[in-house]
């Protein structure tokens, strides 16, 4: 039998985040009110991702385990800089390293699961203890240094990359139970060591309507942006929370409540839709991988993806607290949409060196 080659990039893919990426920039020249240096500025950072998607993709994945400890080593240098030379306007988050910022965090939710997927790759499936010992201070480390800047939503997303990679090694039902009920044990005494702004966040998840001009006010002005769509939306620049600037951070992290108040719930449906296409595609390309190491990575990064959408809309819609969690290659942002596409650019290398199928 002979091998069928086939093209390097996945098309399907391809389309699916080329789709995102086409609304996330028409959105945000609406929700910026016609701002075309954002619009410019975020275009840019989506074709220089796109750049790395592309070059990632021609890169074997045995040679991207060579460089993981040392990419992994990379971030974390960069995030224990955080500290001493970062800024930020409620937390130091962001690196200015000249032409740009640089948000450490955000890479470590692609260096630390090509970490994780590293150690336990060749490691036998399921892990034992020594291996899940090892897997769990490669990942308390980052989620505490981004725990103290403090960052306590992209922690917990950064601590989820890591966590499913354990997950996908086969990690028994009762391990995962036994896990689950020590953090659930530890929930009470992590209160005490919240910020005053976290513990209002989780406060007015419960019951916004107890300070409307205060803590709650994002949650509110969300979900009336949010309900006031309807089945088709206001039409495009039509949303009068984000054009009377009732809602906040309305480019970034609630942008998906003003897609949601222009575009109604058909809208939101559709592009959910394309979501769960990019999900459900690169889950069918982990699936597929060749080896431990891609196999472990691959699904890793697609579950943090749908994490991503899960968090930020639950969150828009009322439903999770209020994190600093952006709506994936929607919101504006330089460093999260940029590591977002680098990922897809790893989804489509094992894509291309996936295992061959004779005709």
């Amino acid at each position: 039998a002979r091998l069928v080659a086939r093209p390097v990039l996945d098309l399907p893919l391809l389309a699916g985040i080329l789709a995102l990426c086409a609304t996330g920039l028409t959105v945000l020249h609406s929700a910026s009110g016609g701002n075309m240096d954002l619009v410019t500025a975020q275009a840019l950072r989506l074709g220089f991702g796109l750049v790395l998607l592309v070059a990632i993709s021609r890169l074997p994945p045995p040679l991207l385990r060579s460089w993981t400890p040392w990419l992994f080593a990379g971030s974390l240098f960069l995030l224990l800089l955080v500290p001493l030379f970062g800024s930020g306007r409620s937390a130091r988050l962001w690196l200015d390293v000249g032409l740009f910022y640089v948000q450490p965090a955000e890479l470590l939710k692609l260096t630390l699961p090509m970490m994780v997927a590293w150690w336990l790759h060749g490691r036998g499936s399921p892990p034992d203890w020594v291996a899940l010992i090892g897997a769990g201070m490669l990942v308390a480390v980052p989620v505490g240094l981004i725990t103290i800047q403090p960052d306590l939503g992209t922690a917990l997303l950064v601590g989820a990359s890591g966590a499913f990679v354990v997950f996908l090694a086969g990690l028994s039902w009762w391990r995962i139970g036994l896990l689950l009920g020590l953090a659930a044990a530890a929930a009470p005494l992590g209160w005490h060591f919240l910020h005053d702004y976290q513990r209002d966040r989780l406060r007015m998840f419960l019951d916004p309507e107890s300070d409307p001009l205060g803590a709650g006010w994002n949650i509110i002005q969300a979900e009336i942006a949010v309900g006031s769509g309807g089945w088709f939306g206001k039409g495009l620049g039509e949303s009068t929370q984000a054009g009377l600037d009732f809602l906040p951070e309305h480019t970034t992290d609630f942008i998906f409540a003003v897609l949601a108040e222009e575009l109604g719930l058909v809208g939101v449906l559709a592009v959910l839709a394309v979501y769960l296409f990019v999900i459900g595609r690169g889950l069918w390309i982990a699936a597929d991988a060749r080896d431990a190491y891609s196999r472990l990575l691959a699904g890793s990064l697609v579950l943090t993806f749908f994490v991503y959408v899960v968090v930020n809309g639950g969150m828009v819609a009322g439903l999770l607290p209020v994190v600093g969690v952006p709506m994936p290659l929607v919101s504006y942002g330089g460093t999260s949409a940029v590591t977002l596409l680098a990922g897809f650019g790893i989804l489509q290398s094992v894509h291309a060196h996936r295992r061959l199928r004779s005709a």
